[in-house]
């Protein structure tokens, strides 16, 4: 009599990050957090203003802190890789303040973000960006720093795509936007979903995070303190007032 075959393995995350310290100067910021992003999955990062959430991110690209613990990006270690290299693994990153060159032009932003093509998806080009966000198009060769927030919010994004990122990470990609623009951002992330493109979302806000995240990560004084998929999350009240509500 044959035995029952064992459970298939779960797919290895793309990105984990396990037992993560950092700081700035002597100062301890993030304490043992511990997050993974699968492929095609839309992972959200939760907490107040001041949380450790832009940390997070800064510290898994490379930038900034100093840091302790594993980092593995498709298997690679990420501590102590250099930014640049990191991109070329195929994370993206898109900060807070867009980082974008002011006094260049929309098309010249995009090609300081292009990267190879990643072998088995369609590679992300200035025009099929276009097609996404037409009002880039019709911006193609205005400086960077002529255009409203809402569009330099929208070539950030799509100059991280350039990279043709396997993983994208979004740092408050909501702040100041129009609802309707955060519309445009929540379709935008769904379809990048659907492509097996993980993203790992940090937000204060459940406005977008809670249309299209798979799960959450709630952050509170550098500490991961709650985690769930966002449909229980949403579901319950009690958590959202302690951990979210300000």
């Amino acid at each position: 009599m044959t035995g029952a075959l064992p459970p298939s393995p779960l797919p290895l995350p793309l990105l984990a990050v396990e037992s993560l310290d950092a700081w700035y100067g002597g100062a301890r910021i993030l304490s043992g957090v511990t997050i993974q992003v699968g492929a095609g999955e839309v992972v959200a990062l939760l907490g107040r203003n001041g949380a450790g959430k832009t940390t997070t991110l800064r510290a898994v690209f490379g930038l900034g802190p100093r840091r302790r613990g594993q980092i593995r990006f498709l298997d690679h270690p990420l501590i102590p890789e250099s930014p640049h290299r990191i991109a070329r693994y195929g994370l993206g990153y898109v900060p807070e303040d867009r980082r974008l060159f002011g006094e260049l032009t929309v098309l010249e932003n995009l090609e300081m973000g292009r990267q190879p093509p990643r072998p088995g998806r369609p590679p992300w080009t200035p025009e099929r960006l276009f097609a996404l966000f037409p009002n880039l198009g019709a911006s193609r060769r205005s400086e960077a720093g002529r255009l409203s927030g809402g569009e330099q919010q929208m070539l950030a994004l799509a100059r991280a795509l350039m990279g043709n990122p396997l993983v994208l990470m979004l740092d408050e990609p909501s702040e100041g936007l129009a609802p309707r623009l955060i519309q445009t951002v929540g379709e935008t992330l769904q379809g990048l979903r659907s492509e097996g493109v993980g993203i790992l979302l940090a937000e204060q806000s459940l406005t977008l995070a809670g249309a299209v995240a798979d799960r959450a990560y709630i952050m509170e004084k550098g500490e991961i303190r709650h985690h769930a998929p966002m449909t229980a999350l949403l579901a319950d009240p009690t958590t959202r007032q302690s951990w979210l509500a300000v």
